[in-house]
């Protein structure tokens, strides 16, 4: 497992990032490995390598921004603040707003706030995403009626597909030239790959997960960051 692995900031920010990729994989987003990764570093550099418990720090790290830094103080730490995820949501809004339509968080966080058991918020919102997860099967998704709802787009067939296919592709065989990487992506996204568009999209994806920190372009190899 991931904590298995990288059981510390220590052992994350020193690895490699093919490894931290393949370890990644069906947990989310990749940028998010590559955030975490880069977190680990700046909690090491800067922070003695004990994770920090302030907002403001936590929110100084790669790929932190309000939520993450309060769920990490209040389940890592049992800090209370206001979290709101999916499923608190979900609660909050079945409950308080039946009627209403794109209901913005700013109207949910005073009531988190009000209800929050203070002296053990950890236990309070593993509560209350198993109320809201329980809800959602057997009430139409209250969630939908938040302001934030989205529906994903489908996977298959995306620029999401291309860019996972070329790190998926780097991570498992070591850097490639621009040909071989391209077949190694059309070999995954199978049909889509036949597209007119293909080549364009393939070095757009290319081009942004080299400006977002993940790949090294050279004229005849393409590779993984170290």
């Amino acid at each position: 497992s991931w904590v298995s692995v990288f059981p510390s900031p220590e052992a994350l920010a020193s690895s490699h990032l093919a490894e931290v990729l393949v370890r990644w994989k069906g947990l989310g987003y990749n940028r998010r490995a590559l955030a975490l990764r880069n977190a680990a570093a700046r909690i090491l550099s800067e922070f003695g390598g004990r994770v920090p418990q302030a907002e403001a720090d936590l929110r100084s790290l790669p790929g932190v921004g309000a939520y993450t830094a309060r769920a990490v103080r209040a389940f890592a730490f049992g800090l209370p603040g206001v979290v709101i995820e999916t499923n608190i949501r979900t609660v909050f809004l079945f409950y308080f707003f039946p009627d209403r339509e794109k209901v913005p968080d700013r109207e949910l966080e005073p009531l988190v706030e009000a209800t929050l058991l203070r002296e053990d918020p950890r236990t309070w919102y593993y509560a209350l995403m198993d109320y809201g997860a329980a809800l959602k099967k057997r009430e139409p998704n209250p969630g939908r009626r938040s302001a934030s709802y989205s529906r994903q787009s489908r996977f298959e067939g995306s620029h999401r597909q291309v860019r996972a296919a070329i790190l998926h592709a780097l991570s498992g065989r070591g850097p490639l030239s621009p040909r071989d990487l391209g077949e190694a992506v059309a070999e995954e996204v199978g049909p889509y790959a036949d597209a007119p568009d293909f080549g364009e999209r393939l070095s757009r994806a290319a081009e942004e997960l080299a400006a977002e920190g993940f790949l090294e372009l050279g004229d005849d190899i393409v590779g993984l960051k170290t």
